[in-house]
């Protein structure tokens, strides 16, 4: 099962994700408002994480697939789509540090020249900074 914390930097939001992305996987141990609000974790899919932060009005999110051991298609479809949804509202949406299986997908699809990918995460987070 995939797990998920968010947590800041300045103003750059990061995702850690942890497990598979896959075709029907939820993230069930949300770590922040779902518990906060007392309704305990609840499933949710990585394009509504990022649409959650967007209508917090945060508008640059480093998705951190270190520890992601597997993605699909419909797990790169909500990477896509993560990643329209970001652009559409102004914002910046990278990658870091993703696992060899997860390079080779993107790479498969030529989705890799689409994702802005970092390695380390103090690079990242000063990559926002920058112009263009």
């Amino acid at each position: 099962m995939l797990e998920y914390k968010t947590r800041q930097t300045g103003d750059v939001t990061i995702i850690d994700l942890k497990g598979p992305i896959t075709l029907g996987e939820a993230l069930a141990y949300g770590m922040e408002s779902e518990e906060k609000a007392g309704a305990g974790p609840r499933p949710v899919v990585v394009g509504e994480i990022v649409r959650r932060l967007l209508q917090e009005g945060r508008r640059k999110i480093l998705i951190n697939l270190h520890d992601v051991s597997y993605i699909d298609s419909s797990g790169i479809g909500e990477l896509v789509g993560a990643f329209t949804s970001v652009q559409g509202r102004g914002g910046q949406l990278k990658l870091l540090n993703p696992a060899a299986k997860v390079v080779n997908v993107l790479r498969l699809t030529r989705l890799d020249h689409l994702f802005p990918v970092e390695t380390d995460e103090a690079t990242a987070i000063q990559s926002f900074a920058l112009p263009g």
